[in-house]
């Protein structure tokens, strides 16, 4: 039995509808989860995804890429260059999705490692990742790739879906 290859390319234009698949994926597996659909509705990618992400091949400051396992597009990641205010650089990873059925092989491994090579070939001092609160296997991902918390967002829910949160419901949801 041969061990699976898993790899990190540059995507290319053939790549984008699988790509746009896992896009649907990650967004799908965030909507349940504690603060998912608020991170997805500010920080996510836009529909149409295959649009956005055929944007984002294009340009120097960003790296899309494929994640492979045996050559199948099983996950995918997106990063970019961002310009401090006191002008130095940071890489900030956009996207980073492996479909659950590939996530103990070494995907996510090979495509956190391409964007860190293309974070330090562009001089940034760093890279940052998000993981949602209550999301453990994705803090402990990062945390196993060298990364530490940084930054905690708060955050003072107004209304809920079905309408304004009242006195004693307000923070019992989540958010």
């Amino acid at each position: 039995m041969t061990a699976a290859s898993e790899a990190a390319r540059v995507a290319v234009e053939e790549d984008l509808e699988r790509l746009a698949e896992l896009c649907r994926l990650a967004r799908d597996e965030l909507a349940p989860t504690r603060g998912g659909t608020l991170f997805w509705a500010r920080e996510g990618r836009a529909e149409p995804f295959e649009t956005s992400l055929r944007a984002d091949l294009g340009r120097a400051d960003c790296l899309l890429l494929a994640g492979t396992l045996d050559e199948s597009v099983v996950g995918y990641a997106c990063a970019e260059v961002q310009t401090l205010r006191h002008g130095e650089a940071l890489c900030a990873v956009l996207d980073l999705f492996v479909e659950p059925a590939a996530r103990e092989a070494g995907v996510g491994e090979v495509l956190i490692d391409a964007v860190r090579a293309f974070a330090a070939e562009r001089g940034c001092v760093g890279v940052d990742a998000t993981a949602l609160p209550g999301n453990r296997a994705t803090k402990n991902f990062f945390e196993a790739h060298g990364f530490t918390a940084r930054l905690l967002v708060m955050h003072h829910r107004l209304r809920r879906d079905d309408g304004p949160v009242g006195p004693t419901d307000g923070d019992a949801s989540p958010a």
